[in-house]
């Protein structure tokens, strides 16, 4: 098992989450998160002043799927998360020893 983290920009959420369900995964979490990564603070409008974005919003999506599932996953984040601006977001790939179903005490890729 492994799980796909992603920070992509708020307003490419629902096609990522669309992409990644069309792939038959169905269990994904969504968090609004604020950070920065390797871009510069920049200056925006609001309300009609300037302001210093420090840490711009995010959508985080967390998904652990079993292995054979990464590689369409990872690449249905990038086909619908990528603008090629800079700030489009980063994906984090990482194992997962054990997942367990509190429900059922399922264990395992029977467990997610």
């Amino acid at each position: 098992m492994t799980r796909v983290t992603c920070f992509i920009r708020p307003h490419k959420l629902e096609s990522v989450k669309s992409a990644i369900a069309a792939l038959g995964v169905t269990g994904m979490s969504v968090t609004d998160v604020r950070g920065a990564g390797n871009s510069q603070e920049k200056t925006d409008w609001f309300g009609g002043n300037e302001g210093l974005i420090a840490l711009p919003i995010r959508a985080r999506i967390e998904v652990v799927a079993q292995d054979e599932q990464i590689d369409g996953i990872v690449q249905s984040i990038i086909e619908n998360a990528r603008t090629g601006e800079e700030g489009d977001g980063k994906i984090f790939i990482e194992s997962v020893s054990d997942a367990i179903r509190i429900r059922t005490q399922e264990r395992g890729e029977a467990a997610v």
